[in-house]
């Protein structure tokens, strides 16, 4: 039996819109909940950027990996 892999490509904004920052994983809701706790320092974190405003699935991750790279 084949095991069936999501991945996501995702945006994150700021509270005000000055910001956004675009990823690809494939735990969204993990992911996310530490852009939210601020767990890693880095850009999310430096600009607080924690707010999920779009996500779109894929079974493969070179596909999601081209979608990011559109964006």
């Amino acid at each position: 039996m084949k095991t069936i892999h999501q991945y996501y490509v995702y945006i994150l904004a700021s509270k005000i819109h000055e910001a956004l920052y675009i990823g690809v994983l494939n735990n969204l809701q993990r992911r996310v909940y530490g852009h939210k706790m601020k767990i890693k320092k880095g850009f999310t974190k430096k600009y607080g950027v924690s707010r999920l405003v779009y996500f779109e699935t894929f079974q493969n991750i070179v596909e999601a990996i081209v979608e990011k790279r559109i964006w």
